[in-house]
């Protein structure tokens, strides 16, 4: 990435700070609920509304809106007020994105893929009903009878695998509620993150139940970098790489593999409950190719991971990969659902910069680096990405604007220049330091299931 490519990302595209208002004033309304509609989020309503006058979404946006304000609420009036916020996030996402390709000069699929025609299955109309309800009472007014009413309704669903991914994302949601609740006594509501949930979730109740079909690709995957995300009950791991096949253009795609876990497993303990995904593993922490045989792949560009159709190959430098490969391969297209800002997550390669107070400056340009978000479960520290010289990073984007999560840096050590990489411990930590503290302390995976056998046969 040049300073000239960085400088065009400094201002963002005409007509994202209009849409993102009329989003944060819907977003403020669901605070304290419509169940009386006050003036202040009647207008709210109104700038939504105003926003997709020149869309399909028009007509019936307009009139739930006039019902919501009047106390007729019902399921699909909250529906077109979701799509409504849906359509101008995505609409933002979308000129996000064309600023970024742009500038970086790379080619995007289009979005192909079939609508789904199947109906919504009938276990979803009470996930339905409950996020109205969530609605009505807005942020303010849930308390723990309000949460645990969906308990039931997220127990059905998650005994329904083509409906997973809606049980899923409910089950975290009430989770997340139930642990503040009652919500009325916080002194501030995440009401962008909550607002995001419950349009996902609402929209998704919406969905057919008929797979999406997938196309399967044979070829050579070189792994760029990988972004763990670790939470108290889950950690994944998504790995962002570059697909070639024969007879096709290199693609850029991504692996996605996930494990439930306990709070106290934390830090490179956390790769090993990902061990059935041993060939992913060792071509993270080996710096190596994987041969892919019939693996699925979405028109989304990822990739349905399954570790008996791949096998790690040779080695490849992931920094030799996004100097060569990276910039001519293709980009995925976005499903739909995903067309949110919060999504952004483009691979780019950095030489040359220097970073100071928490930012990346190459010529004039500057870009804020996330230093926070480093996991504990690989080898770079805030330290070691502010001394760095060239980094593979991801381009993502929030209200304050354009931001670089660090996957991966090149710096020197001992004069020599030494890479980096967030999977180098996935077969376990390559720092002695590390090795030596956890062989004190002692596995902790290994310990806990010790003790779940113990518990089991008795």
């Amino acid at each position: 990435m040049q300073a000239v490519q960085l400088a065009a990302l400094t201002d963002a595209p005409t007509g994202v700070a209009a849409a993102l208002d009329a989003v944060n004033g819907f977003d403020t309304a669901l605070v304290n609920g419509f169940a009386r509609v006050s003036e202040p989020q009647g207008a709210a309503l109104a700038a939504l509304a105003a926003a997709v006058a020149g869309s399909p979404l028009a007509e019936v946006v307009a009139a739930a809106v006039s019902k919501v304000s009047t106390g007729a609420i019902g399921t699909d009036e909250l529906s077109a007020l979701a799509a409504a916020r849906a359509a101008v996030l995505g609409s933002v996402h979308d000129a996000l994105v064309e600023q970024a390709d742009t500038a970086l000069g790379r080619n995007r699929s289009e979005w192909s893929a079939t609508p789904d025609a199947t109906a919504p299955s009938p276990l979803a109309t009470g996930s339905r009903a409950w996020l109205g309800e969530l609605a009505i009472a807005g942020w303010r007014g849930v308390d723990h009878d309000l949460v645990a009413a969906a308990d039931q309704i997220v127990e059905a669903l998650l005994a329904e695998p083509v409906l997973r991914r809606l049980a899923v994302l409910l089950d975290g949601f009430t989770a997340e509620l139930g642990a503040y609740a009652p919500i009325a006594t916080m002194d501030r509501v995440p009401a962008r993150r909550w607002a995001d949930l419950w349009t996902r979730a609402l929209l998704l109740s919406w969905r057919g139940t008929q797979s999406p079909a997938n196309e399967s690709v044979s070829g050579r995957l070189l792994p760029l970098g990988v972004d763990v995300h670790e939470h108290g009950t889950a950690v994944q791991v998504q790995v962002h790489g570059v697909l070639e096949t024969a007879g096709a253009p290199t693609r850029q795609v991504r692996v996605s593999v996930a494990a439930p876990k306990v709070d106290t497993i934390v830090g490179q303990a956390v790769w090993q409950l990902l061990g059935a995904h041993q060939q992913l593993l060792t071509a993270l922490a080996e710096h190596r190719t994987l041969e892919l045989t019939d693996m699925p792949l979405t028109a989304a560009g990822d990739l349905l991971w399954d570790d008996d159709r791949a096998k790690a190959g040779e080695s490849a430098d992931p920094f030799v990969t996004a100097t060569v490969q990276l910039p001519q391969a293709q980009a995925p297209a976005v499903a739909p659902l995903d067309r949110d800002p919060v999504h952004i997550a483009l691979p780019v390669l950095l030489e040359g910069y220097r970073i100071r107070d928490a930012a990346l400056e190459l010529g004039e340009a500057r870009i804020r680096v996330e230093l926070d978000a480093l996991p504990s479960a690989g080898p770079l520290t805030p330290a070691g990405v502010t001394g760095s010289s060239t980094m593979i990073g991801l381009l993502r984007w929030d209200t304050s604007g354009w931001s670089v999560r660090p996957l991966a840096v090149q710096r020197k050590v001992k004069n020599a220049l030494t890479p980096f990489h967030n999977g180098d411990w996935a077969l376990g930590p390559t720092d002695p330091k590390i090795a030596k503290a956890q062989a004190k302390s002692g596995d902790a995976v290994a310990v806990l299931r010790e003790r779940a056998g113990r518990l089991l046969r008795k």
